[in-house]
């Protein structure tokens, strides 16, 4: 009953939009291959958890078709969609089940969470190895079971995401006080990958086969990192000057900060901002795929520098741990960008400039991915297998095939032998494969590499 009237609410917005595009005029074939094309975006986002008018006004503004009284026509909605997006007075005794409530619930739950090790005797300064490993237990699952009260889900998948919560749990901490030749910096690095899966699937909502929710999914997880690095500017702001006011009157705040504001506050602000992202407030949604553009060139400008510098001088990469890791790093991030461009781009639009800029990025990042390649396996033939090594090199591995894949794809979509649907796919379904290669380090390495 509810999809019906979703669809008959779409329907009459359609019937209105047709009326504002013929007072624009033009040719009525040219209105029906526009009216083909809004309902095409519309089939494209319908499943991917938005509301019937939010669908509409994402359908249109991609269309583009919004000049004359069809620009009038698309603000008079996006007017009402945010009139519509006011929260509406609660109920008395409803309060705890608005979103904002249940964020700000599990935020001072994640923060009391963090120092329950306390009671225990395991404190940061002392057990700083122990934190780390477990620093993606203290904030994921809770931005997980954010989406779980919020949009619900099966008992299949709470079964699913329980299980993996206790499993990382159980493999974080299995092997914490045994002697071991396993480096702990892997757990702390891989486990929240493995992590972020299980925040997926409670995102998704049931519908992770659904290419539109995965690339929904690269789009919050975007933003959200673009809102925790603005907590964390903001909080360095705040606690400076809160240091200061206080060494002003003799009083140090140091060790409250190191104990309290900063694990608490850290894990809070995920939170916190989890729920700003899913709720869509504020304005981080319309800069992130700005920062994409700017920041698309700027890396590939670094990459390619860094190539013509190594050919220059001839210098080849030394294996050094904390070099490979800052390359990984670097293709991550590059990873990252074009994952995020890739969901903020309408895949309706035909190749650019920008399309032939990400071509550029994404093979000089595989052409240093090769290199770093090169150099793992040269270590690893001449000094044997150690944990780093092995998981660099799976790491660089994977993102070799997502690369050289994506690379392919793009240059045919170019050429216009492929749909750019078909490039969102293959991303979107190769992110499980790095959950899965960190949810394989943190669990099998420890029992490779033995515990002395």
């Amino acid at each position: 009953m509810a999809r019906e009237q979703a669809a008959n609410g779409i329907e009459a917005k359609i019937a209105q939009w047709r009326i504002a595009l013929q007072d624009d005029g033009g040719v009525a074939d040219d209105h029906a291959a526009l009216e083909s094309r809004l309902r095409g975006q519309i089939t494209r986002l319908s499943g991917a958890g938005l509301d019937p008018d939010e669908v509409f006004l994402i359908a249109l503004k991609r269309l583009g078709a919004v000049d004359g009284g069809t620009r009038a026509f698309t603000q008079t909605q996006l007017q009402r969609l945010l009139e519509h997006r006011v929260p509406a007075k609660t109920e008395p005794g409803a309060w705890w089940r608005s979103e904002a409530a249940i964020a700000t619930m599990l935020a001072l739950l994640a923060a009391a969470t963090i120092k329950l090790p306390e009671l225990f005797g395991i404190r940061p300064d002392h057990d700083d190895v122990f934190y780390a490993r477990n620093l993606g237990l203290f904030v994921l699952p809770f931005v997980a079971l954010y989406f779980v009260c919020t949009r619900g889900a099966s008992r299949g998948t709470l079964g699913v995401l329980a299980a993996a919560v206790i499993a990382a749990a159980v493999f974080a901490n299995i092997h914490f006080k045994a002697p071991t030749a396993y480096p702990q910096e892997l757990t702390a690095l891989h486990l929240p990958i493995a992590l972020w899966l299980v925040v997926g699937i409670a995102f998704a909502a049931g519908r992770w086969q659904t290419v539109a929710v995965r690339m929904n999914f690269v789009r919050f997880s975007g933003e959200l990192f673009i809102h925790c690095v603005l907590f964390a500017l903001g909080g360095i702001v705040l606690i400076g000057m809160m240091m200061g006011l206080f060494q002003a009157i003799g009083v140090n705040m140091e060790a409250t900060f190191q104990r309290w504001l900063l694990p608490c506050g850290g894990v809070a602000a995920i939170v916190i901002g989890t729920w700003l992202v899913a709720a869509r407030h504020g304005v981080v949604a319309h800069i992130a795929p700005l920062l994409t553009r700017i920041f698309t060139p700027l890396f590939a400008v670094l990459l390619l520098a860094f190539l013509a510098t190594m050919l220059w001088t001839g210098r080849t990469l030394d294996f050094q741990r904390e070099l490979i890791i800052a390359l990984d790093l670097l293709l991550v991030i590059v990873l990252g960008l074009l994952l995020y461009s890739i969901s903020a781009r309408d895949p309706s639009r035909p190749a650019g400039a920008f399309d032939v800029l990400q071509i550029v990025l994404v093979v000089s990042a595989l052409l240093v991915d090769a290199l770093a390649l090169t150099v793992i396996v040269a270590r690893i033939s001449e000094f044997g297998f150690t944990p780093n090594r092995v998981a660099a090199l799976g790491e660089n591995l994977i993102l070799l095939v997502n690369l050289a894949w994506s690379a392919m794809l793009y240059l045919r979509f170019l050429r216009g032998r492929v749909a750019f649907a078909v490039l969102e796919r293959w991303q979107t379904s190769f992110l499980p494969i790095y959950a899965l290669w960190a949810a394989f380090v943190v669990a099998v390495f420890p029992l490779l590499f033995g515990v002395q």
